[in-house]
């Protein structure tokens, strides 16, 4: 990639990261908690490709796995926050089939869906961070 390219690469992952970290706050207000929590799945997959294209300059892969992405880049995440990513990954339910997606939702209750939120919005504001840098 040019550094055009990585430029350009980077804004595109950090401006739909910011229109779906809306949308997942939106989501929760509007009591949607697992579509809620499937989109801070996506913003983490985001902004963790901005970093990877930042850090190496190349296209990030085509992969959801939150902690296969992290193991790319020098994210500066702890053990706790890697592990997190892996449980944030059972978010991304878009693929799954009826009878997973059903027990899904039934986990999904208010408490639940904020305590999980606020550790995405922990971590997403950290990796925001270093790829502002």
């Amino acid at each position: 990639m040019t550094e055009k390219d990585v430029k350009n690469s980077i804004e595109y992952w950090k401006k739909t990261a910011e229109h779906d970290y809306k949308a997942m706050l939106a989501l929760y207000k509007s009591k949607e908690y697992s579509n809620s929590l499937f989109f801070g799945h996506i913003i983490l997959e985001k902004v963790l490709k901005g970093l990877y294209v930042k850090e190496n300059k190349q296209h990030a892969p085509f992969t959801h796995d939150l902690s296969f992405l992290n193991k790319g880049i020098e994210s500066g995440l702890s053990k706790v926050e890697d592990k997190f990513l892996d449980e944030v990954n059972n978010f991304n339910i878009r693929a799954r089939y009826p009878d997973v997606k059903f027990k899904f939702y039934k986990e999904c209750t208010k408490d639940f869906t904020e305590g999980k939120l606020k550790e995405i919005e922990l971590i997403y504001k950290k990796l925001w961070e270093k790829l502002e840098q």
